[in-house]
């Protein structure tokens, strides 16, 4: 009653009154009424009542109207990202934005139309995120890292990847963290700001991996032949690439053992199958061809006499 009063007031009293008296709004409104007639007062009130109906009426056809306009702007841009193949990250994310922004917008003229000041709003919201801001710097960090991640994409859903000391497949990129599933369906959290910032290691990017076994035969057991072996182990899984061709090696004279080196180019899906098999089928069949895996030993060598 006291806003509408005030309200009341402002349309009665002359827009030529001198601003610079110092007087109080509820005195000007008894000195205003205090020289009309009941029906002039209730004329005024009829019609201040009606502009303000007028105002809300309008406020609300601008409501419905701007939600419509809103409905179809989202559906548009969601079209438009849908056509372009987008990732689905990127356009939940550009989505929630445009509407949360277009509604902002709607609300401010609302606000304008049933003749509040909006300046003063804006000028809030301004203050609010200059503290918000402050208060939430390592939140806001991260939520930009989730913006260059959806932008640049470094990795995505599925993605094997390795950061901050762990490894796992992306479950989800979301606007303040990425989420990865290790090999045990361990669920791992990590802030995207972190992940934006420092090394990511993506095993899966680039589509294929090369695998690297490294076995040990005994001294004097026969190289060439733990050489065919694996070139025939190699050539008959399907799974390994042919180019870049494979490669099998003696690469080390080790203090225990002679170290023979295999190199082969799989699927980046095929890495641990492949690898996992050709470690058991080694250690499976080696020994039948009389070549043996030393255990690690060490010769001591005594000369002279002990003392009794």
């Amino acid at each position: 009653m006291y806003q509408f009063l005030l309200s009341l007031a402002t349309d009665i009293i002359p827009a030529t009154a001198d601003s610079t008296q110092n007087t109080s709004p509820i005195r000007s409104l008894v000195k205003s009424l205090s020289g009309m007639t009941t029906e002039e007062i209730i004329e005024e009130i009829v019609s201040a009542i009606l502009q303000l109906g007028l105002k809300i009426l309008l406020a609300l056809v601008i409501y419905w109207v701007g939600k419509f306009i809103i409905n179809s702007l989202y559906r548009f841009v969601q079209k438009a990202l849908s056509r372009k193949k987008i990732d689905q990250s990127v356009n939940t994310f550009v989505l929630s934005l445009v509407r949360v922004v277009l509604m902002l917008l709607l609300i401010v003229m609302i606000i304008g139309v049933l003749g509040i000041n909006t300046s003063s709003f804006v000028a809030l919201f301004a203050s609010a995120g200059v503290a918000i801001g402050m208060a939430l710097s390592g939140t806001l960090q991260n939520f930009a890292g989730g913006v260059m991640i959806l932008l640049f994409k470094p990795y995505k859903v599925g993605d094997f990847i390795e950061a901050q000391g762990v490894s796992g497949t992306v479950r989800e990129i979301q606007i303040f963290n990425t989420l990865l599933a290790t090999s045990d369906n361990k669920t791992i959290i990590i802030p995207n700001g972190k992940l934006s910032n420092e090394m990511v290691t993506n095993y899966t990017k680039a589509g294929t991996r090369r695998i690297e076994w490294v076995f040990g035969i005994s001294y004097g057991d026969d190289f060439q032949k733990a050489k065919e072996l694996l070139d025939s182990y190699i050539a008959e899984d399907k799974r390994i690439l042919t180019d870049p061709a494979p490669m099998v090696a003696l690469s080390n004279l080790a203090d225990s053992s002679v170290q023979v080196t295999a190199r082969a180019w799989v699927a980046a899906s095929d890495y641990w199958s492949v690898l996992y098999d050709m470690n058991e089928r080694v250690y499976r069949e080696f020994g039948k061809y009389g070549l043996s895996f030393p255990f690690p030993q060490m010769d001591v060598h005594v000369t002279g006499k002990l003392d009794k």
